[in-house]
């Protein structure tokens, strides 16, 4: 007896270590990582906000191109895979340099400054990655460990850059390998998001929110006209993926030098906006997702928005995938639902999530993101939605390091790649 109390001892004094331990490495991630974030939320907002002022800007992008390229020569990091070397960080024993943060964070700010299409959360996925592998190899984690507080890290600067906590929590813990969840990492995930999350609210980042209409009645007609439009951004997330991956494969085929990729994306970003003739297809396209909301995007906005995101990334320009995706969803939710007579906030609310949900395959995360942008009043016409993406989408994925370990088919295991 005494024997078998000494065990249940040992074992709930190891828990309670283990559970302090990360609620202290935690909340020092959330605060590091809520500083640095702010930081970088505020230097590619100001980028932006001088692009506006400063039209001329734009033409300077090939340039800021060479300079991205010629910062990650210096550094040894030209082959630097972006948000999927973080992710196939956390499985194996490979690591993010911790040299990746500033060079992220530079490139992003440059890109945005001379009117590239990307977004922040890929990058903020990347700084907060390196952040956390510095930050386990400093108080000496073993490499087990070292994974978890990498999660952290990218679960604080998602939550610092865009304000939804429990997203970045659940993404980070879901997107890595689709079907299992380490829910080890829930508890330290959760904490530095939500430090990261109000140190960033105390510092001056406003949250992203959009407004919808009031809460809809579920009823046949409107949960087939979801199904419908759920289908149709689960068709279009797997044209952005493939796109993606494309673009990126084009240009290492017919541009072998790193600077001359660089120097052609550019200039080809700039062409497309002087033929368009709309700077709407620039930077994050947040200003887009609004105008979708309001039943003002054009119909080819999601279209073009796409052909801008890849043309920039595949060159080697920073930022992420993240807000363009969501700008896209949100585009031709608009589009396909006046076709459907729905309400155009609703449906470009709907194509938002659907969309993400599409190209990132994490349907937790997607629901959980609804809540914290739109509200819980159509939770279910959400629900609904995700889950229809999530199945049609295939296995594509905007990240390839990305695997899908259960099949979206059957109750099977698969172990895939995303293509």
């Amino acid at each position: 007896m005494r024997s078998k109390f000494k065990i249940h001892l040992r074992y709930s004094m190891d828990f309670t270590f283990i559970f302090f331990k990360w609620v202290l490495c935690a909340i020092l991630m959330g605060v590091i990582c809520g500083a640095i974030g702010t930081a970088f939320h505020f230097s590619v907002h100001y980028a932006s906000d001088l692009l506006s002022v400063h039209t001329w800007l734009l033409y300077l992008l090939p340039v800021s191109g060479l300079l991205i390229g010629f910062l990650y020569k210096i550094c040894k990091m030209e082959n630097d895979k972006g948000t999927n070397s973080i992710l196939q960080s956390i499985r194996t024993s490979q690591e993010a340099p911790a040299r990746l943060a500033p060079l992220i964070f530079i490139g992003t700010a440059l890109t945005h400054l001379c009117g590239g299409s990307s977004g922040r959360e890929g990058a903020a996925l990347q700084i907060g990655g390196s952040i956390g592998t510095w930050f386990g190899h400093f108080i000496h984690l073993n490499e087990k460990d070292r994974h978890l507080i990498t999660m952290c890290g990218m679960s604080a600067l998602f939550s610092a850059v865009f304000s939804t906590p429990i997203t970045a929590a659940f993404f980070c813990m879901e997107v890595i390998s689709v079907g299992i969840i380490h829910y080890s990492a829930f508890v330290p995930c959760l904490i530095s998001a939500i430090i990261a999350n109000h140190l960033a609210s105390y510092l001056g980042v406003e949250p992203t929110t959009f407004s919808v209409p009031l809460q809809h009645a579920f009823g046949l007609a409107l949960g087939g006209k979801i199904i419908v439009l759920a289908a149709v951004c689960a068709l279009v997330s797997m044209i952005f993926c493939i796109i993606m991956h494309k673009a990126g494969e084009l240009y290492q085929k017919l541009l072998k030098n790193m600077y001359l990729r660089f120097f052609v994306g550019g200039c080809l970003v700039v062409g497309l906006t002087l033929l368009v003739g709309s700077r709407d297809y620039n930077g994050t396209g947040m200003e887009l997702i609004y105008k979708a909301m309001n039943g003002e995007a054009r119909p080819e906005a999601f279209l073009l928005k796409m052909i801008f995101t890849a043309v920039t990334l595949g060159a080697g320009f920073k930022g992420g995938e993240i807000v363009p995706s969501f700008c896209i969803g949100a585009t031709l939710g608009a589009t396909v639902g006046s076709l459907l007579g729905m309400d155009p906030g609703l449906a470009a609310a709907i194509g938002l999530v659907s969309l993400f949900c599409g190209v990132i395959n994490c349907p937790i995360a997607s629901i959980l993101l609804s809540i914290e942008l739109f509200g819980s009043s159509n939770l279910l016409l959400f629900c609904i939605a995700c889950g229809v993406s999530y199945m049609l989408s295939g296995y594509y994925g905007i990240y390839s390091a990305q695997r899908i370990m259960y099949s979206k088919l059957h109750p099977q295991f698969i172990n895939k790649q995303t293509k």
